[in-house]
């Protein structure tokens, strides 16, 4: 496994049901774990995670109150999107945006993904994205 330069860890409140999301729900595999503190090192087609169960001596600058992660939405891109969307929905977990289809302008290119957006059970805003391709900007 190729380790990637940036990892976000992210704090959670009960490490069990944010493995399930992240593992039965949107396809990540624990590479390494420990209990002390709870912890565990995901990856899912090179998109990495940690995470890290809340405890006495972590690293929050303030009080975390639900959700967690305000201001910020995670990207994450993957070759097909549809089998976490599919299994979001058999598990009736809410989606915060619909799938769409974006396109972004960069330069004289628009670069175009699939995209939904769900928030993990600490309320993190995760983005999946598969993309499209690039094209001339439409104008």
């Amino acid at each position: 496994m190729n380790w990637n330069p940036m990892v976000p860890e992210l704090t959670v409140t009960d490490l069990e049901r944010s493995l399930h999301f992240y593992c039965e729900l949107l396809g990540f595999s624990v590479r390494f774990a420990r209990s002390n503190p709870p912890f565990a090192y995901l990856d899912h087609e090179g998109v990495q995670l940690m995470l890290e169960a809340s405890h006495a001596g972590g690293w929050q600058t303030a009080e975390l109150i639900a959700p967690f992660g305000r201001g910020i939405n995670l990207q994450m891109e993957f070759a097909d999107i549809q089998p976490q969307l599919e299994r979001l929905q058999t598990a009736n977990w809410p989606l915060f945006r619909p799938l769409t289809e974006s396109w972004y302008a960069a330069d004289e290119v628009e670069n175009g993904q699939q995209e939904f957006l769900v928030q993990d059970p600490d309320g993190y805003l995760l983005r999946l994205t598969r993309y499209l391709g690039e094209r001339p900007i439409q104008r």
